[in-house]
Order: structure tokens, then C-alpha cells, then sequence
């Protein structure tokens, strides 16, 4: 297993991808997220909070008041471009593993401020260099985080208002059937966020 932190968050035109990079490793492994599990993993980098708790956060107040602990997470295997993840929970003394997707478990690794890895089978398929995965700016970085050389973080943008740009961008291309596409989108997105 690799050792991996949350390298970039950004929004492509495809959707949202989160990069996990190696400490001592080029590759990068872009995983393709959903619009809420994006905004609970940029949430947190940013550190920001909520009035009230996100499904993530919920999540690990239950296991805080169970007493069980996030040990780690993993991106246990990629089949068919789809991505496996796996959490590792101690209760107990005990260890537990539950199967569960790799954006859910980045997020609640986020919250635990426990370690994340990625198999060596998996870099090995889907690890690209990350000078091919840096966000554009058709694809503007979430949270552009420096790969520790002591640069300056850009000012991370909310998942809103970055599909806010893009609307503008697509109203202004008179691509309308994009711009719908991305309104259904916005909405959806905030009416996850008021609930």
C-alpha cells in the first residue's frame, strides 16, 4: 500500500475528480466524485464550518461516540474504471473492514485525520504524472494544494461557485443545453447543502 494525501480537488468537464498522490511517488490517481462527496472533501480542506453536520460529519460523530476509531482508508482495487474503497475501523481492540466507495472514505479520512493509501496495483493502473492531471483553467482547482515547495494556495472556491463560472462560460458560448445541465446541477447542489 502507498501512503497518499489529497493532492488537488478540482472540477473537470467531465465532473469532479480528487487527485491522491504519493509522498515519494510522480503519479497521481484521479478518481472521478460526486458533486456532495466534492463539497464535504473541499468543506473540510478549506475548513470550513457547518451549522449543522454533513453526512460525513454525522458519520464520524457516530463512530466518535461508539468509540470506534478510523484506523485508515483505502482504495483497495479498480475494476472497469470503478474504484473500490475499504474502511478500517478499531473498536475494541478489534479491527473491522467495511467496503464502502473511495469519495466517502477520503471524506471521512479528512475528518479523522487518519491515513489514506492507495494499493500499488492500482497506482500501477490508473497513476498518471501529475503534470497531466494539474486543474486547468477550463477545470479550475477546488483547492490547489502546493505539492509542499512552499508556494502560496490559490484562494480554494466552493463547488457553487465554481459551477457558477461555468454557467456564465456556457450562457456566454450560447451553449443553453449546457448551461440547463449545470443549473440542474446548482440546485441540486444547494438543496443537498440546505438539508
Amino acid at each position: 500500500m502507498i501512503l497518499v494525501k489529497v493532492e488537488q480537488l478540482f472540477l473537470s468537464n467531465m465532473g469532479f475528480v480528487v487527485i491522491l498522490k504519493g509522498e515519494t511517488d510522480e503519479r497521481g490517481v484521479p478518481i472521478f466524485i460526486g458533486a456532495a462527496e466534492a463539497q464535504a472533501i473541499a468543506l473540510q480542506l478549506q475548513g470550513v464550518k457547518v451549522p449543522r453536520p454533513l453526512t460525513h460529519d454525522l458519520l464520524k460523530n457516530v463512530l466518535d461516540y461508539l468509540e470506534c476509531r478510523v484506523k485508515r482508508v483505502e482504495v483497495r482495487d479498480i475494476r472497469d474504471g470503478t474504484y473500490y474503497g475499504r474502511l478500517v475501523l478499531e473498536m475494541d481492540a478489534h479491527d473491522m473492514e467495511i467496503d464502502c466507495r473511495p469519495s466517502d472514505a477520503i471524506a471521512l479520512a479528512l475528518r479523522s485525520a487518519c491515513p489514506i493509501y492507495v494499493d500499488e496495483k492500482v497506482m500501477e493502473e490508473a497513476g498518471r504524472l501529475l503534470e497531466n492531471l494539474r486543474a486547468t483553467e477550463d477545470a479550475p482547482a477546488i483547492d490547489a494544494v502546493t505539492s509542499g515547495k512552499g508556494h502560496a494556495k490559490q484562494k480554494p472556491k466552493s463547488p457553487i461557485e465554481m459551477l457558477n463560472a461555468k454557467l456564465e462560460k456556457a450562457i456566454a458560448k450560447e451553449d443553453y443545453e449546457e448551461a440547463a445541465r449545470i443549473r440542474d446541477e446548482i440546485k441540486r447542489l444547494k438543496k443537498h447543502t440546505d438539508n
